[in-house]
């Protein structure tokens, strides 16, 4: 294309006003029998998006008094539009395990991956589960729950549920001797559940 070229010069720079009100006044107004320029856009409609009628300002005031972007919808599908404004009219589905359950549209192994990668360190072997590495923080967690490294989450959980009804109060008939102990397992855990562990 050469430098010199006319659409080289609309496509890297903007118009000048000159230009601009020169090319405005060369579109008639679009209302039938006026011969105003017409220098103001006004949309046709729900659709024809993007396109737009050319009048002058008499008339884009009346059109606008007038216009109605829904006319022709009926209670339902105003109501659905709505409802889709509300995200932008992009396509959504619930989050997490139990949304999962109700979206038809969305492919499971999406799913899986996300519950993958959240899990940090995952090795796999062949035939195997996968088998978390912690770091030295997790460790002593786990050590606190009476676990080593090769625990699973369900056994996470189950040792720590095991745990708190041993040493909690109310199961050793108000004796609170054993409540630093439960203070140490519920920070364990929590620290396991913190950094997605469990």
């Amino acid at each position: 294309m050469s430098p010199t070229s006319s659409i080289f010069d609309r496509i890297r720079i903007r118009p000048t006003r000159k230009r601009a009100a020169a090319e405005a006044a060369a579109t008639p107004c679009a209302h039938p029998g006026c011969k105003e320029p017409g220098e103001f856009k006004a949309p046709k409609g729900r659709d024809r998006e993007g396109e737009y009628f050319n009048f002058c300002m008499h008339h884009v005031r009346e059109y606008n008094a007038t216009y109605d972007y829904f006319r022709g919808m009926d209670d339902v599908a105003l109501a659905k539009f709505r409802d889709e404004a509300i995200v932008g009219h992009r396509p959504t589905w619930k989050m997490g395990q139990r949304g999962a359950a109700g979206a038809t549209h969305v492919d499971e192994s999406m799913f899986a991956a996300a519950r993958a990668m959240r899990r940090k360190g995952v090795k796999r072997g062949e035939g195997q589960a996968a088998a978390p590495r912690y770091n030295a923080l997790a460790l002593k967690a786990l050590s606190t729950l009476d676990l080593d490294e090769k625990a699973t989450v369900t056994a996470i959980k189950n040792r720590y549920k095991a745990l708190v009804k041993l040493h909690h109060p109310d199961a050793n008939g108000g004796d609170r001797s054993s409540e630093e102990k439960l203070r140490e397992i519920i920070q364990a855990y929590n620290y396991l559940r913190a950094n997605k562990l469990v």
